[in-house]
């Protein structure tokens, strides 16, 4: 079973960025597509970034493509998400996700607990 730890989140002003990190365990990371989504407050859970196993290819969510960035890299079992152009809107709980061999907007079994990112105007 796959653990997952999500750090890097924070509060930061407009326009900044911020480099999430989500530590896999438990697991040879490189067999699982991997998510980043995240959760406002009063919101549901929405789907931010997606990666394949290999890490060449990728999806975005409409709000945040050309702005964020999702990487990984298997010999450190590291998922990562740069965020730039940081807005407001941004501000919310982001989680990481894993599922055997798919990378997809839904479908994940394995969730991180989660970091609080937090954008000022």
């Amino acid at each position: 079973q796959v653990q997952l730890a999500e750090s890097g989140g924070g509060l930061v002003q407009a326009g900044g960025s911020l480099r999430l990190s989500c530590a896999a365990s438990g697991g040879t990371s490189s067999f699982y597509g991997m998510g980043w989504f995240r959760q406002a407050p009063g919101k549901e859970r929405e789907f931010v970034a997606a990666i394949s196993t290999s890490g060449g290819a990728t999806d975005y969510a409409d709000s945040v493509k050309g702005r964020f960035t999702v990487s990984r890299d298997n010999a450190k079992n590291t998922l990562y998400l740069q965020m730039n152009s940081l807005k407001p809107e941004d501000t919310a709980v982001y989680l990481c996700a894993a599922q055997w061999i798919r990378y997809s907007r839904d479908g994940y079994v394995y969730w991180g607990r989660g970091t609080q990112v937090t954008v000022s105007s």
